[in-house]
């Protein structure tokens, strides 16, 4: 039984348990000492809804409150429709990663994905570079609609969307506008030739998924190579990069630079992300 004054915040997918955000927000609770909890909950696309509003009377019957969640594949473009209130953010992407409970009970709808994808990125490199450059983006869901965006705010000059489904990578190279144009799957090898980065916006690769399947002969070793699957921290793409002398970006760094605003929100304390907060979030990945 939690305490009456317990905040509860959690992350929905489908599956979930591989999802790291317990475990990452774990920490932050116990660091500042918070009286509050996050969770992790199966939750499938057609019942997103109804989860939203049984969770509200759960954890009021438990004898906290619902603050709000965070959510990864495939809910990300589903919520998008369920919120009451989309921020700009979450209108400019096209996809909710985040949703805070107010005051009233509605549900604001945002997306922390672009600023975690450029936080992380910049860890690793001069982001300023990039300006001018050319992105190659595998996939078209939630997660890519929003580092799209982040290319476009980093000034890259063309974003060439690449998907199993060419309607999906066209839809959103219209929604983007004139920088980004859309490719056939079958293409995502020769296009690496124009590449000064690939990002790996897809679920290919992730533990218990189908790999991704893609040659890197053409791509240039000052290309970064970055993939927001996290598990593994380093999948078959960034290795055969980094054997290529690329350098290579995980998605740890977006899993954790994106979590912060939620976290605030929630909660009302800003986290921070450092060293031991990355090394006790790895240790999560063992195992998995």
């Amino acid at each position: 039984m939690t305490d009456k004054t317990t905040k509860i915040a959690g992350v929905m997918g489908w599956p979930i348990s591989h999802s790291l955000s317990p475990r990452l927000h774990g920490y932050w609770i116990k660091k500042y000492g918070l009286d509050a909890d996050y969770r992790a909950w199966p939750v499938k696309p057609e019942e997103l809804g109804e989860t939203f509003a049984r969770l509200k009377h759960e954890c009021a019957a438990e004898g906290g409150v619902f603050r709000g969640t965070n959510l990864t594949i495939p809910l990300k473009e589903t919520a998008f429709e369920v919120v009451d209130i989309l921020d700009p953010s979450a209108k400019r992407i096209g996809a909710v990663n985040t949703v805070v409970v107010g005051p009233d009970g509605r549900l604001t709808g945002r997306n922390t994905d672009g600023i975690g994808f450029t936080d992380s990125l910049a860890e690793h490199v001069e982001i300023s570079e990039l300006k001018g450059g050319t992105a190659v983006l595998l996939g078209a869901g939630g997660a890519a609609r929003a580092v799209a965006v982040a290319l476009t705010d980093l000034g890259m000059a063309k974003i060439i969307i690449c998907n199993r489904s060419l309607s999906r990578a066209e839809t959103l190279a219209g929604h983007i506008g004139e920088t980004a144009e859309a490719a056939p799957w079958d293409a995502r090898s020769n296009l690496l030739e124009a590449a000064d980065l690939l990002v790996n916006c897809t679920s290919l690769g992730m533990t218990g998924q189908p790999p991704l399947e893609i040659s890197l002969n053409a791509l240039k070793k000052s290309a970064i190579v970055t993939d927001i699957v996290y598990v593994p921290l380093e999948t078959e793409l960034l290795s055969a990069a980094k054997s290529r002398g690329s350098i290579v970006v995980d998605g740890l760094g977006m899993l954790l630079h994106q979590a912060k605003a939620g976290f605030e929100a929630w909660f009302g304390v800003t986290p921070e992300v450092d060293v031991a907060l990355r090394r006790h979030v790895l240790d999560g990945l063992k195992g998995k």
